[in-house]
């Protein structure tokens, strides 16, 4: 008995179009688009890495969320570490200057990396507006911005 190479297409075409219809109207179907890590009602503001070089050149500070070791190996100039996993202890440090800030950009290691969205987060909690960078540090990397090594900003 051969493969009927077309009916087999077809059905497999029909079962993709249901498919995606389904989770489409189902009101249960998974999120296709859109970064899986902004929560229902977060308003984060995403900026794309152009517009966070232009925010850069204006004045913007930006904030690394990555461990304090990424950042030490290199960051973006100027930015200063806020990292998610110790945000509360250096948020106290830094609370004057970003409370007189109103151009923040947070980033993080970026594909995947929820840091970015988690203390964004955190800040607007305690009413500072941050936006993040999309994609991250390697976004900033991959478009050739420069970069500063160390411990310092």
């Amino acid at each position: 008995m051969p493969i009927r190479w077309r009916r087999t297409i077809a059905i497999l075409a029909a079962g993709l179009v249901l498919g995606l219809a389904w989770n489409a109207w189902s009101g249960r179907g998974i999120a296709l688009a859109g970064n899986a890590f902004i929560r229902e009602g977060d308003v984060a503001e995403e900026i794309e890495v152009g517009e966070a070089r232009a925010r850069l050149d204006r004045g913007a500070l930006f904030l690394d969320a990555r461990p304090i070791d990424f950042y030490k190996m290199s960051h973006v100039p100027a930015a200063l570490p806020l990292p998610e996993d110790d945000f509360d202890r250096s948020f106290r440090a830094l609370e004057d200057r970003l409370r007189t800030h109103f151009d923040i950009i947070v980033y993080c290691s970026g594909y995947g990396c929820e840091a970015s969205h988690i203390v964004a987060r955190r800040l607007a909690e305690k009413k500072i507006h941050a936006a993040i960078l999309n994609e991250g540090w390697p976004a900033w990397t991959d478009a050739g911005y420069p970069v500063k090594e160390g411990p310092q900003p």
